[in-house]
């Protein structure tokens, strides 16, 4: 099996690079951030990749991390998701992203993604929640914050501030990840105007 290739950028297509290592070139297909990534043809280039055997090809898949290639592999043994659809989410949500994504149960984050409806994001959100801290860390506020019934315990100015944003149109994880955020930067004795105010900030950034 082939873990990593590194060589010389050939050309590009529409959803693959080919990799010259000396002389032979690999065919490795890409999420669109992984090929947003890559140097111009002839310069020098190292990806992680996923070999997938099958009865009538080899298939290879390659990634900008050793963690986006662990994601793809993740993401697969949600049912309904295949390696095109992998792809297409990692296209959308970094590494990062996708933990935060599962992490506060985000599926309108996951449903951004190509050929991702909201019956499949909400399985994937739904079947990786347990495996996503192992992936990346999340704020565990952040967490806390974003279940409805988990964030009656927050003072109640947090409460507030969250539904606040939560009413001018935000979803109630984003909305908890810049209330809590914002409770970093001023304090826990914050009132819920400034909380506000501060969440707005961190949400146009």
């Amino acid at each position: 099996m082939i873990g990593k290739l590194k060589g010389v950028i050939d050309s590009y297509g529409e959803d693959f690079v080919i990799l010259d290592v000396h002389g032979v070139g690999y065919v490795v297909q890409c999420s669109s951030r992984t090929l947003q990534k890559l140097p111009q043809p002839g310069e020098a280039a190292a990806l992680a990749i996923e070999t997938q055997v099958r009865e009538d090809a080899i298939r290879l898949f390659g990634f900008s991390s050793d963690g986006e290639r662990d994601w793809f592999r993740l993401l697969q043994s949600v049912q309904g998701v295949g390696s095109k659809v992998a792809l297409a989410i990692l296209g959308v949500l970094g590494p990062g992203e996708l933990v935060s994504a599962i992490a506060t149960q985000d599926k309108a984050m996951v449903a951004r993604s190509p050929g991702v409806g909201p019956k499949l994001a909400a399985r994937i959100v739904a079947e990786l929640k347990d495996k996503a801290p192992a992936f990346g860390s999340v704020d565990p506020t952040v967490v806390r914050l974003a279940g409805e019934d988990e964030a009656k315990g927050a003072p109640r100015p947090v409460q507030d501030a969250i539904s606040a944003l939560v009413n001018l149109g935000y979803g109630r994880p984003q909305a908890a990840a810049a209330v809590a955020a914002s409770v970093k930067a001023l304090g826990e004795d914050a009132e819920t105007q400034a909380l506000i105010r501060r969440g707005l900030k961190e949400l146009a950034q």
